[in-house]
Protein backbone atom coordinates (compact mmCIF):
# COMPACT_ATOMS: atom_id res chain seq x y z
CA UNK A 1 0.00 0.00 0.00
CA UNK A 2 1.49 3.25 -0.92
CA UNK A 3 2.55 5.54 2.01
CA UNK A 4 -0.26 8.11 2.72
CA UNK A 5 0.84 11.76 1.70
CA UNK A 6 2.12 13.88 4.94
CA UNK A 7 -0.79 17.32 4.71
CA UNK A 8 0.94 20.67 4.72
CA UNK A 9 1.38 22.91 7.82
CA UNK A 10 -0.11 26.38 7.26
CA UNK A 11 3.43 27.43 7.26
CA UNK A 12 4.08 25.38 4.14
CA UNK A 13 0.22 26.33 2.72
CA UNK A 14 1.53 29.72 2.71
CA UNK A 15 4.51 29.25 0.61
CA UNK A 16 2.43 27.07 -2.31
CA UNK A 17 0.20 29.59 -2.45
CA UNK A 18 3.09 32.17 -3.07
CA UNK A 19 4.96 29.93 -5.75
CA UNK A 20 1.34 29.33 -7.21
CA UNK A 21 0.98 33.05 -7.72
CA UNK A 22 3.99 35.45 -8.00
CA UNK A 23 6.63 33.75 -6.15
CA UNK A 24 9.58 31.81 -8.03
CA UNK A 25 11.41 28.92 -6.39
CA UNK A 26 14.63 30.70 -6.83
CA UNK A 27 13.18 33.25 -4.85
CA UNK A 28 12.80 31.39 -2.00
CA UNK A 29 14.76 32.25 0.86
CA UNK A 30 14.41 31.85 4.92
CA UNK A 31 16.31 32.85 8.14
CA UNK A 32 17.23 31.86 11.58
CA UNK A 33 17.40 35.37 13.40
CA UNK A 34 18.28 34.87 17.36
CA UNK A 35 19.64 37.34 19.49
CA UNK A 36 22.71 36.38 21.18
CA UNK A 37 21.95 37.77 24.59
CA UNK A 38 21.60 33.54 25.70
CA UNK A 39 22.17 29.78 24.88
CA UNK A 40 19.23 28.75 22.57
CA UNK A 41 16.87 26.58 24.51
CA UNK A 42 13.94 24.31 23.27
CA UNK A 43 11.48 26.55 21.90
CA UNK A 44 14.49 27.81 19.55
CA UNK A 45 14.92 24.30 18.64
CA UNK A 46 11.62 24.25 16.89
CA UNK A 47 11.85 27.37 15.19
CA UNK A 48 15.35 26.21 13.80
CA UNK A 49 13.77 22.93 12.55
CA UNK A 50 10.90 24.95 11.33
CA UNK A 51 13.10 27.20 9.36
CA UNK A 52 16.19 24.78 8.43
CA UNK A 53 13.35 22.34 7.09
CA UNK A 54 11.90 24.04 4.65
CA UNK A 55 15.02 25.01 3.41
CA UNK A 56 15.34 21.61 2.59
CA UNK A 57 12.01 20.66 1.74
CA UNK A 58 12.35 23.82 -1.33
CA UNK A 59 16.12 22.83 -1.61
CA UNK A 60 15.99 27.05 -0.79
CA UNK A 61 19.26 28.84 1.14
CA UNK A 62 18.45 29.38 4.91
CA UNK A 63 20.47 32.46 6.41
CA UNK A 64 21.51 32.76 9.99
CA UNK A 65 21.33 36.06 10.68
CA UNK A 66 22.59 37.72 14.76
CA UNK A 67 20.57 40.17 15.63
CA UNK A 68 23.12 41.75 17.62
CA UNK A 69 21.13 45.34 18.29
CA UNK A 70 22.15 45.67 21.96
CA UNK A 71 25.70 45.14 23.05
CA UNK A 72 24.35 45.45 26.79
CA UNK A 73 23.28 41.84 26.39
CA UNK A 74 25.12 40.35 23.72
CA UNK A 75 28.07 38.39 24.16
CA UNK A 76 30.31 36.35 21.65
CA UNK A 77 30.40 33.09 23.98
CA UNK A 78 26.55 33.11 22.58
CA UNK A 79 27.38 33.97 19.32
CA UNK A 80 29.71 30.58 19.38
CA UNK A 81 26.96 28.34 21.45
CA UNK A 82 24.42 29.50 18.40
CA UNK A 83 26.48 27.98 16.25
CA UNK A 84 27.23 24.79 17.48
CA UNK A 85 24.00 24.25 18.59
CA UNK A 86 22.52 24.11 15.06
CA UNK A 87 25.31 22.34 13.46
CA UNK A 88 24.81 19.68 16.62
CA UNK A 89 21.34 19.64 15.56
CA UNK A 90 22.27 18.32 11.89
CA UNK A 91 21.69 21.67 9.70
CA UNK A 92 23.87 24.03 7.46
CA UNK A 93 23.47 27.58 6.74
CA UNK A 94 23.80 29.10 3.36
CA UNK A 95 25.18 32.30 4.77
CA UNK A 96 26.67 34.00 8.50
CA UNK A 97 24.99 37.47 8.66
CA UNK A 98 24.78 40.17 11.32
CA UNK A 99 22.82 42.65 11.82
CA UNK A 100 25.53 44.85 13.35
CA UNK A 101 26.70 44.22 9.26
CA UNK A 102 23.74 46.54 8.36
CA UNK A 103 24.71 49.28 10.73
CA UNK A 104 25.90 51.86 8.21
CA UNK A 105 23.11 50.78 5.75
CA UNK A 106 20.83 51.57 8.99
CA UNK A 107 21.60 54.47 9.23
CA UNK A 108 21.97 55.81 5.77
CA UNK A 109 18.02 55.28 5.59
CA UNK A 110 17.12 56.68 8.88
CA UNK A 111 18.53 59.50 7.31
CA UNK A 112 16.98 59.53 4.19
CA UNK A 113 13.70 59.35 6.73
CA UNK A 114 14.43 62.44 8.39
CA UNK A 115 15.04 64.26 5.27
CA UNK A 116 11.93 62.44 3.86
CA UNK A 117 9.71 63.79 7.44
CA UNK A 118 9.23 60.01 8.37
CA UNK A 119 11.57 60.46 11.30
CA UNK A 120 12.59 62.90 14.28
CA UNK A 121 14.55 63.12 16.97
CA UNK A 122 12.71 63.35 20.23
CA UNK A 123 14.23 65.05 23.30
CA UNK A 124 11.69 63.60 25.87
CA UNK A 125 12.23 61.02 28.91
CA UNK A 126 11.47 57.58 28.30
CA UNK A 127 8.61 57.63 30.80
CA UNK A 128 7.19 61.12 29.23
CA UNK A 129 7.24 59.11 26.10
CA UNK A 130 5.61 56.00 27.42
CA UNK A 131 2.82 57.89 28.88
CA UNK A 132 2.19 60.10 25.80
CA UNK A 133 1.47 56.32 23.95
CA UNK A 134 -2.06 56.71 25.42
CA UNK A 135 -3.65 53.21 25.71
CA UNK A 136 -5.31 50.72 23.46
CA UNK A 137 -8.45 52.54 24.07
CA UNK A 138 -7.29 56.04 24.13
CA UNK A 139 -5.22 58.06 21.40
CA UNK A 140 -1.66 58.78 22.20
CA UNK A 141 -0.50 62.76 22.18
CA UNK A 142 2.11 64.14 19.76
CA UNK A 143 5.49 64.86 21.44
CA UNK A 144 6.54 68.10 21.35
CA UNK A 145 9.10 67.57 19.47
CA UNK A 146 7.63 65.67 16.50
CA UNK A 147 7.55 68.94 14.14
CA UNK A 148 11.39 69.76 14.54
CA UNK A 149 12.62 71.03 10.67
CA UNK A 150 15.04 68.45 8.86
CA UNK A 151 18.00 70.07 9.43
CA UNK A 152 17.75 70.32 13.07
CA UNK A 153 16.88 66.57 13.22
CA UNK A 154 19.68 65.84 11.14
CA UNK A 155 22.52 67.71 13.40
CA UNK A 156 20.79 66.13 16.33
CA UNK A 157 20.71 62.56 14.35
CA UNK A 158 24.36 63.34 13.95
CA UNK A 159 25.30 63.97 17.27
CA UNK A 160 23.67 60.98 18.60
CA UNK A 161 25.56 59.07 16.01
CA UNK A 162 28.97 60.75 17.43
CA UNK A 163 28.64 60.17 21.10
CA UNK A 164 27.74 63.84 21.97
CA UNK A 165 24.22 63.09 23.27
CA UNK A 166 24.01 61.64 26.65
CA UNK A 167 22.66 57.89 26.90
CA UNK A 168 19.07 59.23 27.24
CA UNK A 169 19.25 62.08 25.63
CA UNK A 170 17.56 61.68 22.71
CA UNK A 171 15.76 59.17 20.67
CA UNK A 172 15.20 58.68 16.93
CA UNK A 173 11.58 57.70 16.33
CA UNK A 174 9.52 57.25 13.04
CA UNK A 175 6.61 59.46 12.07
CA UNK A 176 3.50 57.68 12.10
CA UNK A 177 0.47 58.13 13.67
CA UNK A 178 -0.33 58.75 17.47
CA UNK A 179 -4.03 57.83 17.12
CA UNK A 180 -3.96 54.29 15.52
CA UNK A 181 -4.92 51.57 16.94
CA UNK A 182 -2.14 49.71 16.84
CA UNK A 183 0.32 51.10 19.75
CA UNK A 184 2.86 50.03 17.62
CA UNK A 185 2.45 52.51 15.19
CA UNK A 186 2.59 55.31 17.54
CA UNK A 187 5.40 56.73 16.58
CA UNK A 188 8.18 53.80 17.29
CA UNK A 189 11.41 54.70 18.42
CA UNK A 190 14.18 53.61 15.97
CA UNK A 191 17.60 54.59 17.65
CA UNK A 192 18.49 55.21 20.98
CA UNK A 193 22.26 56.46 23.03
CA UNK A 194 23.82 53.41 24.18
CA UNK A 195 27.51 53.94 24.71
CA UNK A 196 28.76 50.56 25.13
CA UNK A 197 31.21 48.31 22.92
CA UNK A 198 29.65 45.83 20.65
CA UNK A 199 31.51 42.17 20.77
CA UNK A 200 31.73 42.79 15.97
CA UNK A 201 31.86 46.49 16.15
CA UNK A 202 33.98 47.67 19.20
CA UNK A 203 33.24 51.31 19.74
CA UNK A 204 32.52 52.22 16.78
CA UNK A 205 28.45 53.39 16.87
CA UNK A 206 27.14 55.30 20.06
CA UNK A 207 23.62 54.51 18.74
CA UNK A 208 21.97 51.42 17.96
CA UNK A 209 18.90 49.88 15.68
CA UNK A 210 15.95 49.25 17.67
CA UNK A 211 14.80 45.67 16.90
CA UNK A 212 11.93 46.49 14.63
CA UNK A 213 13.83 48.71 12.82
CA UNK A 214 16.55 46.12 12.17
CA UNK A 215 14.68 43.27 11.95
CA UNK A 216 13.04 43.93 8.68
CA UNK A 217 15.57 45.61 7.06
CA UNK A 218 18.06 43.07 7.52
CA UNK A 219 15.40 40.39 5.47
CA UNK A 220 15.09 43.24 2.96
CA UNK A 221 18.89 43.38 1.91
CA UNK A 222 19.45 39.80 2.27
CA UNK A 223 16.52 38.71 0.03
CA UNK A 224 14.61 37.02 2.43
CA UNK A 225 10.94 35.79 1.03
CA UNK A 226 9.78 34.72 4.19
CA UNK A 227 10.44 35.69 7.94
CA UNK A 228 8.55 33.40 10.13
CA UNK A 229 8.00 34.25 13.65
CA UNK A 230 6.03 33.46 16.56
CA UNK A 231 3.27 34.76 17.34
CA UNK A 232 3.71 37.46 19.45
CA UNK A 233 5.28 39.19 16.07
CA UNK A 234 1.52 39.83 14.36
CA UNK A 235 0.94 43.11 15.64
CA UNK A 236 4.23 44.23 14.59
CA UNK A 237 3.87 43.07 10.92
CA UNK A 238 2.05 46.12 10.06
CA UNK A 239 4.76 47.96 11.23
CA UNK A 240 7.13 45.73 9.23
CA UNK A 241 5.80 46.60 6.16
CA UNK A 242 5.36 50.05 6.99
CA UNK A 243 9.31 50.23 7.38
CA UNK A 244 10.10 48.33 3.96
CA UNK A 245 7.40 50.47 2.18
CA UNK A 246 10.08 53.57 3.32
CA UNK A 247 13.07 51.53 2.11
CA UNK A 248 11.88 50.06 -1.36
CA UNK A 249 11.78 50.79 -4.20
CA UNK A 250 8.75 50.12 -6.71
CA UNK A 251 9.25 46.55 -8.25
CA UNK A 252 11.71 45.35 -5.51
CA UNK A 253 11.48 42.23 -4.04
CA UNK A 254 10.32 42.47 -0.39
CA UNK A 255 9.81 39.72 2.67
CA UNK A 256 7.12 38.48 4.15
CA UNK A 257 6.45 38.20 7.60
CA UNK A 258 4.14 35.47 8.67
CA UNK A 259 3.21 34.14 12.34
CA UNK A 260 3.57 30.70 14.54
CA UNK A 261 2.22 30.13 17.87
CA UNK A 262 4.80 28.97 20.20
CA UNK A 263 4.64 25.57 21.65
CA UNK A 264 5.39 25.91 25.58
CA UNK A 265 6.75 22.82 27.62
CA UNK A 266 5.18 21.93 30.56
CA UNK A 267 7.71 22.59 34.09
CA UNK A 268 10.13 24.31 31.88
CA UNK A 269 11.01 28.04 31.86
CA UNK A 270 12.50 29.59 28.25
CA UNK A 271 12.62 32.75 29.44
CA UNK A 272 16.50 34.02 28.59
CA UNK A 273 16.29 36.47 31.27
CA UNK A 274 14.86 33.92 33.55
CA UNK A 275 17.43 31.09 32.52
CA UNK A 276 20.41 33.26 33.33
CA UNK A 277 18.97 34.17 36.64
CA UNK A 278 18.70 30.27 37.31
CA UNK A 279 22.90 30.98 36.59
CA UNK A 280 23.27 33.88 38.59
CA UNK A 281 21.53 32.38 41.27
CA UNK A 282 22.82 29.37 41.75
CA UNK A 283 19.83 27.18 41.30
CA UNK A 284 22.04 25.14 38.45
CA UNK A 285 25.55 25.79 37.63
CA UNK A 286 25.93 26.77 34.22
CA UNK A 287 23.27 27.13 30.68
CA UNK A 288 24.63 23.63 29.52
CA UNK A 289 23.29 22.48 33.14
CA UNK A 290 21.87 19.25 31.93
CA UNK A 291 18.51 20.16 33.74
CA UNK A 292 18.27 23.19 31.64
CA UNK A 293 16.00 23.62 28.58
CA UNK A 294 18.57 25.04 26.86
CA UNK A 295 19.80 22.62 23.39
CA UNK A 296 23.37 22.69 24.89
CA UNK A 297 22.01 21.65 28.22
CA UNK A 298 19.95 18.81 26.49
CA UNK A 299 22.98 17.65 24.62
CA UNK A 300 25.06 17.24 27.69
CA UNK A 301 22.34 15.44 29.41
CA UNK A 302 22.09 12.51 26.70
CA UNK A 303 19.77 14.12 24.31
CA UNK A 304 20.12 13.32 20.65
CA UNK A 305 19.77 15.48 18.04
CA UNK A 306 17.12 13.49 16.09
CA UNK A 307 15.50 12.92 19.28
CA UNK A 308 14.74 16.91 19.48
CA UNK A 309 14.64 17.33 15.63
CA UNK A 310 11.79 14.27 15.77
CA UNK A 311 9.89 16.23 18.86
CA UNK A 312 9.85 19.50 16.57
CA UNK A 313 8.37 17.63 13.92
CA UNK A 314 6.07 15.85 16.10
CA UNK A 315 4.54 19.02 17.74
CA UNK A 316 4.20 20.58 14.09
CA UNK A 317 3.33 24.39 13.75
CA UNK A 318 0.14 26.00 14.44
CA UNK A 319 -1.54 29.21 15.05
CA UNK A 320 -2.41 28.55 18.62
CA UNK A 321 -0.33 28.41 21.91
CA UNK A 322 -0.84 25.58 23.77
CA UNK A 323 0.87 23.57 26.25
CA UNK A 324 3.00 20.31 25.89
CA UNK A 325 4.04 17.91 28.38
CA UNK A 326 7.36 17.65 28.90
CA UNK A 327 6.90 13.42 28.77
CA UNK A 328 6.80 13.87 25.01
CA UNK A 329 9.92 15.37 24.81
CA UNK A 330 11.06 12.46 26.97
CA UNK A 331 9.43 9.88 25.05
CA UNK A 332 11.35 11.04 21.69
CA UNK A 333 14.59 10.51 23.80
CA UNK A 334 13.31 7.02 24.75
CA UNK A 335 12.68 6.24 21.33
CA UNK A 336 15.70 7.41 19.78
CA UNK A 337 18.04 6.09 22.31
CA UNK A 338 16.24 2.68 22.79
CA UNK A 339 17.46 2.25 19.29
CA UNK A 340 21.16 3.33 19.34
CA UNK A 341 22.23 2.90 23.10
CA UNK A 342 23.87 -0.18 23.68
CA UNK A 343 22.64 -1.99 26.24
CA UNK A 344 25.34 -2.46 30.04
CA UNK A 345 25.00 -2.78 33.84
CA UNK A 346 25.20 -0.51 36.63
CA UNK A 347 24.42 -0.95 39.91
CA UNK A 348 23.66 2.79 41.64
CA UNK A 349 22.26 1.12 45.25
CA UNK A 350 24.77 -1.63 45.41
CA UNK A 351 23.81 -4.77 48.20
CA UNK A 352 26.77 -7.67 48.03
CA UNK A 353 25.57 -10.76 46.41
CA UNK A 354 27.92 -13.93 47.21
CA UNK A 355 27.64 -17.41 45.65
CA UNK A 356 28.95 -19.49 47.99
CA UNK A 357 28.84 -22.63 45.59
CA UNK A 358 31.53 -20.69 42.96
CA UNK A 359 34.88 -21.39 43.77
CA UNK A 360 36.72 -18.92 45.43
CA UNK A 361 39.23 -16.83 43.17
CA UNK A 362 37.74 -17.74 39.69
CA UNK A 363 36.38 -15.71 37.31
CA UNK A 364 34.91 -16.03 33.64
CA UNK A 365 34.02 -13.72 30.93
CA UNK A 366 30.46 -14.49 29.49
CA UNK A 367 29.16 -13.21 26.22
CA UNK A 368 26.27 -10.33 26.32
CA UNK A 369 24.67 -8.59 23.35
CA UNK A 370 24.86 -4.79 23.17
CA UNK A 371 21.68 -4.02 21.74
CA UNK A 372 18.72 -6.33 21.03
CA UNK A 373 17.46 -3.36 18.52
CA UNK A 374 20.00 -3.40 16.29
CA UNK A 375 21.28 -6.86 14.37
CA UNK A 376 24.78 -4.92 14.07
CA UNK A 377 25.73 -3.80 17.43
CA UNK A 378 27.38 -6.86 18.12
CA UNK A 379 28.44 -8.25 21.65
CA UNK A 380 30.72 -7.80 24.18
CA UNK A 381 32.67 -10.08 27.06
CA UNK A 382 31.63 -9.45 30.82
CA UNK A 383 33.39 -10.61 34.04
CA UNK A 384 31.69 -12.95 36.16
CA UNK A 385 32.81 -13.88 39.98
CA UNK A 386 32.02 -15.49 43.59
CA UNK A 387 31.25 -11.68 44.36
CA UNK A 388 28.54 -9.55 42.89
CA UNK A 389 26.92 -6.47 43.14
CA UNK A 390 23.20 -5.97 42.84
CA UNK A 391 20.93 -3.84 43.50
CA UNK A 392 19.43 -3.23 47.26
CA UNK A 393 15.62 -3.08 45.75
CA UNK A 394 15.95 -6.40 43.82
CA UNK A 395 16.31 -8.21 46.89
CA UNK A 396 13.40 -9.01 50.10
CA UNK A 397 13.82 -11.71 52.91
CA UNK A 398 10.33 -12.40 52.27
CA UNK A 399 8.20 -11.20 50.18
CA UNK A 400 4.44 -12.03 48.57
CA UNK A 401 3.42 -13.26 44.79
CA UNK A 402 3.73 -10.32 42.97
CA UNK A 403 7.39 -10.11 44.05
CA UNK A 404 9.64 -11.66 41.05
CA UNK A 405 12.96 -10.23 42.21
CA UNK A 406 15.46 -12.47 44.25
CA UNK A 407 13.99 -13.45 47.80
CA UNK A 408 15.10 -16.02 50.51
CA UNK A 409 14.06 -19.66 48.90
CA UNK A 410 13.06 -19.00 45.38
CA UNK A 411 15.48 -18.59 42.12
CA UNK A 412 16.03 -16.01 39.80
CA UNK A 413 17.59 -15.12 36.93
CA UNK A 414 20.98 -13.53 36.51
CA UNK A 415 21.10 -11.37 33.21
CA UNK A 416 23.56 -13.14 31.12
CA UNK A 417 24.64 -15.81 33.28
CA UNK A 418 23.22 -18.37 35.87
CA UNK A 419 20.20 -19.21 37.95
CA UNK A 420 20.78 -18.39 41.73
CA UNK A 421 18.55 -19.25 44.58
CA UNK A 422 18.97 -16.71 47.73
CA UNK A 423 19.62 -19.21 51.21
CA UNK A 424 20.26 -16.17 53.95
CA UNK A 425 21.59 -12.83 54.79
CA UNK A 426 23.89 -11.23 56.70
CA UNK A 427 23.28 -8.38 58.48
CA UNK A 428 24.96 -5.53 60.68
CA UNK A 429 24.71 -4.42 64.19
CA UNK A 430 21.73 -2.17 63.30
CA UNK A 431 19.89 -4.81 61.44
CA UNK A 432 21.01 -3.73 57.77
CA UNK A 433 21.64 -6.37 54.89
CA UNK A 434 25.32 -6.68 54.44
CA UNK A 435 25.14 -9.59 52.27
CA UNK A 436 23.20 -11.88 50.23
CA UNK A 437 24.07 -15.06 50.32
CA UNK A 438 22.74 -17.60 46.98
CA UNK A 439 23.48 -20.58 45.43
CA UNK A 440 23.64 -21.04 41.50
CA UNK A 441 23.05 -23.42 39.44
CA UNK A 442 25.88 -23.92 37.43
CA UNK A 443 24.47 -26.25 34.55
CA UNK A 444 22.10 -23.03 34.38
CA UNK A 445 24.23 -20.63 32.11
CA UNK A 446 22.83 -18.72 29.69
CA UNK A 447 22.82 -19.55 26.15
CA UNK A 448 24.29 -22.21 26.74
CA UNK A 449 21.31 -24.57 25.53
CA UNK A 450 21.47 -27.04 28.51
CA UNK A 451 17.88 -28.15 30.03
CA UNK A 452 18.72 -26.43 33.18
CA UNK A 453 19.42 -22.43 31.31
CA UNK A 454 16.18 -23.18 29.72
CA UNK A 455 14.17 -23.79 32.64
CA UNK A 456 11.75 -20.55 33.20
CA UNK A 457 12.37 -17.97 36.15
CA UNK A 458 10.05 -14.94 36.46
CA UNK A 459 12.55 -12.81 37.51
CA UNK A 460 16.34 -11.36 35.83
CA UNK A 461 18.91 -9.00 37.71
CA UNK A 462 21.04 -7.23 36.75
CA UNK A 463 24.57 -7.19 38.47
CA UNK A 464 28.01 -6.52 38.12
CA UNK A 465 31.02 -8.34 39.33
CA UNK A 466 32.69 -6.73 42.61
CA UNK A 467 36.04 -7.23 41.78
CA UNK A 468 36.06 -5.73 38.45
CA UNK A 469 33.77 -3.03 38.90
CA UNK A 470 34.22 0.69 37.79
CA UNK A 471 33.30 3.11 40.60
CA UNK A 472 31.78 6.26 38.93
CA UNK A 473 29.28 9.56 39.77
CA UNK A 474 25.94 9.25 38.68
CA UNK A 475 24.50 12.20 38.65
CA UNK A 476 20.46 11.45 38.66
CA UNK A 477 18.62 14.20 36.59
CA UNK A 478 14.97 15.10 37.20
CA UNK A 479 12.79 17.75 36.41
CA UNK A 480 13.83 21.21 37.29
CA UNK A 481 10.49 22.61 38.35
CA UNK A 482 7.38 20.93 39.98
CA UNK A 483 4.89 22.97 38.78
CA UNK A 484 3.87 22.46 34.86
CA UNK A 485 3.49 26.30 34.25
CA UNK A 486 6.02 27.94 36.53
CA UNK A 487 5.78 30.95 35.37
CA UNK A 488 2.21 31.20 34.91
CA UNK A 489 1.28 32.22 38.88
CA UNK A 490 1.12 35.85 39.18
CA UNK A 491 1.01 35.85 43.14
CA UNK A 492 4.04 33.44 42.92
CA UNK A 493 8.18 33.74 42.10
CA UNK A 494 8.65 31.25 39.51
CA UNK A 495 11.71 30.04 41.33
CA UNK A 496 9.21 29.17 44.26
CA UNK A 497 8.73 25.55 42.25
CA UNK A 498 12.52 24.86 41.49
CA UNK A 499 12.54 21.03 42.17
CA UNK A 500 14.90 20.33 45.20
CA UNK A 501 15.38 16.91 44.12
CA UNK A 502 16.17 17.97 40.47
CA UNK A 503 19.87 16.41 40.74
CA UNK A 504 20.78 13.19 43.13
CA UNK A 505 23.94 12.26 43.19
CA UNK A 506 25.23 8.84 43.94
CA UNK A 507 28.18 6.63 43.45
CA UNK A 508 27.71 3.60 41.22
CA UNK A 509 29.35 0.48 39.98
CA UNK A 510 29.58 0.04 36.54
CA UNK A 511 30.77 -3.32 34.17
CA UNK A 512 34.35 -2.40 33.32
CA UNK A 513 33.95 -1.82 29.83
CA UNK A 514 33.07 1.70 30.71
CA UNK A 515 35.75 2.92 31.82
CA UNK A 516 37.03 3.47 28.21
CA UNK A 517 33.90 5.57 27.80
CA UNK A 518 34.18 9.07 26.12
CA UNK A 519 31.85 12.72 26.42
CA UNK A 520 28.42 12.14 24.89
CA UNK A 521 28.76 8.02 24.80
CA UNK A 522 25.47 7.24 25.25
CA UNK A 523 24.34 3.75 26.68
CA UNK A 524 21.25 2.48 28.50
CA UNK A 525 21.74 1.21 32.23
CA UNK A 526 19.35 -1.85 31.86
CA UNK A 527 16.18 -2.06 34.20
CA UNK A 528 17.54 1.57 35.34
CA UNK A 529 17.31 4.09 32.61
CA UNK A 530 19.60 5.68 29.60
CA UNK A 531 22.60 7.76 30.45
CA UNK A 532 25.51 10.10 29.19
CA UNK A 533 29.03 10.43 29.95
CA UNK A 534 29.42 13.83 30.94
CA UNK A 535 32.40 16.13 29.93
CA UNK A 536 33.29 16.00 33.42
CA UNK A 537 34.09 12.17 33.19
CA UNK A 538 37.83 11.32 33.48
CA UNK A 539 39.43 7.61 33.23
CA UNK A 540 39.86 7.86 36.98
CA UNK A 541 36.53 9.28 37.45
CA UNK A 542 34.09 8.74 35.05
CA UNK A 543 30.61 10.51 35.17
CA UNK A 544 26.98 9.70 33.72
CA UNK A 545 24.19 11.79 33.48
CA UNK A 546 20.74 9.99 33.74
CA UNK A 547 19.18 10.81 30.44
CA UNK A 548 15.57 9.97 31.19
CA UNK A 549 14.30 7.14 33.08
CA UNK A 550 12.84 3.85 31.34
CA UNK A 551 9.66 4.89 31.81
CA UNK A 552 7.53 7.97 32.72
CA UNK A 553 8.10 7.79 36.19
CA UNK A 554 6.20 11.09 37.11
CA UNK A 555 2.94 9.28 35.15
CA UNK A 556 2.57 8.12 38.30
CA UNK A 557 2.64 10.58 40.01
CA UNK A 558 -0.01 12.87 37.97
CA UNK A 559 -2.60 9.70 38.43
Amino acid sequence: MAEAKKSLNFIEQIIEEDLNSNYSREELKFRFPPEPNGYLHIGHASSICLNFGLGEKYNAPVNLRFDDTNPAKEEQEYVDAIKRDIEWLGFKWAEECYASDYFQKLYDWAVEMIKNGDAYVDSQTSEEIAEQKGTPTEPGTESPYRNRSVEENLELFEQMKNGDTPERGHVLRAKIDMTSSNMLMRDPIMYRCLHKDHHRTADNWKIYPMYDWAHGQSDFIEHVSHSFCTLEFLPHRELYNWFLDKVSKQGEFEPKQREFARRNLSHTIVSKRKLLQLVEKGFVDSWDDPRMPTISGLRRRGYTAGAIRKFADSIGVGKRENMIDVSHLEFCAREDLNKIAPRVMGVLDPVKLVITNYPEGEEEWLEAENNPEDETAGSREIPFSRELFIEREDFKESANRKFFRLTLGKEVRLKHAYIIKGEEVVKDAEGNITEIHVTYDPKSKSGSGSEESLRKVKGTLHWVSVKHAVEAEVRLYDRLFTEEAPDGHKEKDYLEFVNPESLKVVTGYLEPGLKEAKPEDKVQFQRIGYFCVDKDSTSEKPVFNRTVTLRDSWAKIKS
